[in-house]
């Protein structure tokens, strides 16, 4: 009966891994056997711009994720205070709504008459601030949330211990509390950079200009039609794949 199940189990596993393989690597193939557009797409310098602005933008969303999302994460998980389901629920927001609403909410606060927006020097409709605003609404609850769970694996006593021999706070959460939770950290990193290099939505309510790939894709696919976005599309699945396995074998190799 058990083995029954475990190949139940398997075969339905195995549908969903087609269910994700089939479409990526009919994407990929089918766009390089179609030599020529593709090869023109590949050496195409607002394609690569393209993509470069999608990479250096979701790395920036990343890094102001990490400064400012991690203290959160640790003050979640170690203070219990009135109001903390709240605020865990607002954190998910972003998450559960339609980007294309996220991108109008960011537009009236960030846009040229918006609250900040009208203010503000620094430019963000169409202009990469904008794209990096965008990207970071949408993915920074991933980097909360697994940096949470981190810092929750962490035994509090090795924190209490270490400061009653005299540590500060901030030596016990460098020392002690980071280094402990860091795979998870890592882990939420990597999440939220690839949520941010693929969001779209968002972006396109914002920032259209300067096109980032997700974008060039879409207007590609309005102007010249599926083949030469096809192509834009696989450029970008094969670049992300290689660098989402890379950290994902730097994870492996933390783990260790």
């Amino acid at each position: 009966m058990k083995e029954k199940l475990i190949i139940i189990f398997a075969i339905l596993g195995a549908l969903v891994l087609l269910f994700i393989l089939i479409p990526l690597a009919n994407l990929i193939l089918s766009a390089v056997f179609n030599t020529q557009i593709f090869i023109e797409n590949l050496t195409d310098e607002a394609v690569l711009k393209s993509i470069l602005l999608s990479f250096f933008s979701a790395f920036l969303a990343t890094l102001l994720a990490f400064m400012f999302g991690v203290p959160l994460a640790y003050l979640l998980a170690r203070k219990n205070f009135y109001g903390k389901s709240l605020i865990e629920g607002i954190i998910d927001v972003p998450v559960v709504v339609p980007h294309t609403v996220a991108g109008i909410a960011l537009l009236t606060v960030f846009g040229t008459h918006g609250l900040i927006g009208q203010f503000s020097f620094v430019r963000f409709v169409d202009a990469i601030p904008g794209i990096i605003i965008a990207m970071l609404f949408v993915s920074i609850p991933f980097i909360i949330n697994y940096s949470r769970e981190g810092f929750e694996s962490v035994d509090v006593r090795l924190e209490n211990a270490a400061r009653t021999l005299g540590a500060t706070p901030f030596y016990v959460f460098l020392k002690i509390s980071f280094p402990l939770a860091f795979r998870n950290i890592f882990v939420g990193a990597v999440m939220t950079w690839a949520r941010a290099i693929s969001e779209f939505g968002a972006i396109v309510m914002i920032a259209y200009y300067p096109m980032i790939a997700s974008t060039m894709i879409y207007d590609k696919f309005l102007t010249t039609g599926l083949g030469a976005s096809q192509a834009v599309a696989a450029i970008l699945l094969i670049f992300c794949l290689l660098v989402f396995i890379l950290l994902r074998l730097l994870i492996k190799k933390k783990s260790h």
